[in-house]
């Protein structure tokens, strides 16, 4: 049974929320506050966190950042906005996905499905990626340029790892959204995507505003260029 922890301080939200996820099969904990939350990761490992973006002491961005700094699991946000800013910095800090209030129910039983699914496809053969002086270690999440680490988001760092494992290979903004996003993509914003890219150019790139790694082909998509 797949663990989550609900971090939620509206308690209407927090009974439908709890019923539904229970009826699904999934064994849940609740905390109404950033510090339970905090107290609650410590002591128990779960497999997927739903973040509320305001909460009576803070914000789901202060869990996420400190969850971030020693755990890849993935984290699901709950917003009342759906302004850029707000969506883009989620992303940018390691959320895997959000959601705007209200939202049906079966819609995020869908996405924390699609993200444990996720969570699951590893390939311990394959312990680093190397192209391009890009260094990927794999076990550790952790990706190098000249020796010199690189800080990534979740989302930035499996977007290279897809791109390192499929050289010279054009992919699709869709087949780029079905692999990231499991499923049709409807999930994620076209532009999301770009800004994803972009943000990767930024730092593994010599030249960001002319990329030599990881190319745009128009009305096609992205591929990743093997310079020997």
């Amino acid at each position: 049974m797949n663990s989550i922890l609900l971090v939620e301080d509206d308690l209407s939200l927090i009974d439908g929320l709890e019923f539904s996820l229970r009826k699904n099969g999934f064994d849940i904990d609740i905390a109404r506050t950033v510090n339970e939350a905090f107290s609650m990761v410590q002591d128990k490992q779960h497999d997927l966190l739903i973040l509320d973006l305001t909460l009576p002491d803070g914000r789901g961005f202060d869990i996420c950042k400190k969850v971030r700094q020693s755990s890849t699991v993935p984290i699901i946000f709950l917003t009342a906005s759906d302004e850029e800013v707000n969506v883009v910095m989620g992303l940018d800090i390691g959320g895997d996905d959000y959601i705007t209030k209200p939202f049906k129910l079966n819609e995020l039983i869908s996405r924390i499905n699609a993200l444990l699914r996720r969570a699951k496809i590893s390939g311990p053969e394959q312990t680093e990626l190397k192209s391009n002086h890009i260094t990927v270690k794999l076990p550790e999440s952790r990706v190098f340029k000249d020796n010199h680490e690189i800080e990534l988001t979740t989302a930035e760092y499996r977007l290279l790892c897809m791109f390192m494992q499929n050289p010279n290979s054009v992919l699709t903004r869709e087949v780029i959204l079905n692999k990231l996003w499991d499923g049709s993509g409807s999930f994620v914003d076209d532009n999301t995507l770009s800004v994803y890219v972009r943000r990767l150019r930024s730092k593994i790139e010599d030249d960001p505003e002319n990329p030599a790694f990881l190319l745009t082909i128009r009305r096609l998509g992205y591929k990743w260029n093997v310079i020997k």
